[in-house]
């Protein structure tokens, strides 16, 4: 009985000698560090603060052009570079999503009371490069319409039609390769 004792004393000091050999090979963290400038809960707040007015601002592909003929308007497409130079909605400025920041937005935005008409591969029924269809629920115009709004540009209509690319009325711009 000893011997079992004495033999699982022995196995226990050694499992506690490997494991604390193992926690002391971990990299300690970096003094100073601190947490991540993300705030879930703030997008969460801002998503529902911005839920209904990006209902309110869904427009027909006819009040989108008519919009896009204005003024003080642009189209934006914040798909990717090769997706925006593959082929776009004609007039469109292109800006990457990934590259929200304040100062990109402001070079490609000056002012924030431009009226931004929006739009993504999910308002195209081709499901064919370069709109390929993305996961209704991930869908890029409702976070690039959160994000926008985010950034001080309130004055943001997002198309709310399913159209086809080769919609007379789309005005889809390929590129020639």
């Amino acid at each position: 009985m000893r011997s079992r004792r004495n033999g699982f004393l022995a196995l226990l000091a050694l499992a506690t000698f490997v494991f604390a050999g193992m926690a002391s090979a971990q990299p300690a963290p970096a003094r100073g560090n601190t947490a991540a400038a993300i705030d879930y809960d703030g997008f969460l707040m801002l998503t529902e603060e911005v839920a209904q007015l990006r209902q309110e601002r869904l427009v027909s592909l006819a009040t989108f052009n008519q919009m896009a003929q204005t003024p003080n308007t642009i189209i934006l497409d914040t798909r990717s570079r090769d997706a925006f130079e593959a082929g776009h909605i004609e007039g469109a400025v292109h800006l990457n999503f990934s590259d929200f920041t304040e100062e990109k937005l402001a070079k490609v935005i000056p002012d924030t009371d431009t009226r931004i008409l929006i739009y993504c591969n999910n308002n195209f029924i081709d499901d064919a490069e370069p709109v390929l269809r993305k996961s209704a629920p991930l869908a890029l115009n409702v976070p690039t319409f959160v994000n926008l709004v985010g950034y001080g540009y309130e004055n943001v209509y997002e198309l709310g039609d399913m159209v086809a690319m080769d919609d007379p009325d789309v005005h889809w711009i390929t590129a020639a390769y």
